[in-house]
């Protein structure tokens, strides 16, 4: 009997909220949607871009490789390509430092450490560096080098350049 009356109260209160008149609820979603639209500017006119033609056959080719190829320069002092390198020449300069100095029978050398930490005894003549680097004096504070160096247009120039001794 209970749960009669339980479902009788229950029908009864979904039918109070079954109510059809909803007119002040659409009214009020009519005034509210009139004044929500927002005035939109027109889009700017398009430009219409200038048109390029671009022709490449007077131009020089950007991808085009350089004559950075030994021995085809036109001139200079040509480095002797076919010669086996020496230990000293797989290193950039700024990779070797010089050490010390060893003195052996009137003769001076120089000890250069490599950035793999091995050392090299070196002398007056012996090549060194990756630009065809040749050593032309040794003293106390340092090793001065000869290197022979492509320019941008292909010539043998050389250029003289010093390892100073690291403490």
């Amino acid at each position: 009997m209970r749960t009669i009356t339980l479902a009788t109260l229950v029908l009864t209160l979904l039918a109070g909220c079954a109510q059809e008149d909803m007119s002040d609820l659409e009214q009020f979603m009519r005034e509210a949607g009139r004044d929500s639209q927002e005035k939109m500017e027109p889009m700017p006119a398009i430009k219409k871009a200038d048109a390029f033609s671009y022709d490449p056959s007077a131009l020089e080719d950007p991808f085009k490789a350089r004559n950075m190829r030994p021995g085809k320069g036109g001139g200079g002092p040509q480095p002797d390509l076919d010669r086996p390198k020496e230990p000293l020449e797989l290193f950039p300069l700024d990779g070797l430092r010089m050490v010390g100095t060893i003195a052996r029978q009137g003769q001076l050398f120089a000890v250069v450490r490599t950035s793999e930490n091995t050392l090299y005894r070196v002398r007056k003549g012996d090549r060194i560096g990756q630009n065809f680097g040749v050593i032309t004096s040794i003293s106390e504070t340092a090793i001065e080098i000869k290197e022979t160096v492509q320019d941008s247009a292909g010539d043998w120039t050389e250029s003289s350049a010093s390892l100073p001794l690291q403490e």
